[in-house]
């Protein structure tokens, strides 16, 4: 390639040479990286300075610490400036300080609420039986429905979060070859998490999610219960009465549900009042509970 022509110079003075093409400056091969290290190699450059050492005979590879010093960390990128003079084992010293105290207070709140959040399941000493319909107390009901239940459906769990143990029985007058009535009853034992904010958001509004059903608070019994019900016979051969005790006494949870559909009686058996059954449920949630007690 033919070098381009220059300007002619002033008498007197020197021709410029052609000025030569520099080769680019070599570039580091490796992506900036952070140093391990809190501080930099005395012998390390300036912050901010990239540049590249050629490698001599004798010399370490560029990338490898420098012999005698065994903390020498490959610099790819800008140096952290070095701590004041003369306070380097003391910067060091209330550095490290500093990051222990921030340490130990992080393990000692990360215990207290593993801890906490272990001891802190409210079970009122109840225990959650292996048998509930041989546990529970439903007598209210057997005036109506002297028939016992040869062969009812029971249920439990009991896992490091929940504990629960649940029954439902078919409710027979005298006379009746099937079911005119069902009764179940479930006991939760929450070990792990609070049940109240949801127990009080899915039954306190119930009716707002259900169409056709009551929602009444019951006082006496836990620390919140709520009763539910629905009444669709209106007089007629068809329908159904349904009502539900939803109690919780701290983090144990508790349902009666009593159901009975006019299909099911024969025509001179009508089922109890709704009014009738709702009291059942009052007297015998209360007196199982007390049982469950330890």
């Amino acid at each position: 390639m033919s070098t381009p022509p220059q300007p002619p110079q002033p008498a007197g003075q020197p021709a410029q040479q052609p000025q030569q093409h520099q080769p680019p400056a070599q570039q580091p091969a490796v992506p900036p990286q952070p140093t391990a290290y809190s501080y930099p190699n005395p012998q390390s450059p300036p912050a901010g300075a990239f540049y590249a050492q050629p490698t001599l005979a004798g010399q370490p590879a560029p990338g490898q610490p420098q012999p005698g010093n065994l903390y020498a960390a490959p610099q790819y990128g800008p140096v952290p400036p070095a701590p004041p003079a003369g306070g380097g084992g003391a910067g060091r010293a209330v550095l490290w300080a500093a990051v222990g105290a921030v340490v130990a207070s992080a393990a000692w709140a990360a215990g207290v609420l593993l801890g906490g959040k272990a001891d802190s399941a409210d079970l009122r000493g109840y225990a959650a039986p292996s048998n509930m319909c041989s546990s529970a107390d439903y007598g209210s009901f057997k005036d109506e429905y002297t028939q016992d239940d040869s062969s009812p459906t029971r249920t439990s769990l009991d896992d490091k979060a929940l504990e629960e143990s649940y029954c439902s029985l078919s409710l027979k007058k005298p006379g009746s070859s099937y079911a005119d009535a069902y009764l179940t009853i479930q006991l939760d034992l929450h070990k792990k998490t609070d049940p109240g904010p949801e127990f009080t958001a899915t039954w306190k509004n119930y009716g707002e999610s259900h169409t056709g059903y009551d929602v009444d608070p019951v006082e006496g019994v836990g620390d919140e219960a709520y009763l539910i019900s629905q009444d669709t016979t209106n007089g007629s051969s068809s329908g159904s009465r349904y009502a539900t005790l939803a109690v919780r006494d701290g983090w144990v949870t508790y349902l009666m549900t009593y159901s009975a559909y006019l299909s099911s009686y024969d025509k001179d058996k009508d089922p109890p009042a709704l009014t009738d059954v709702t009291d059942w449920l009052k007297t015998d949630s209360k007196a199982t509970l007390r049982q469950l007690q330890d």
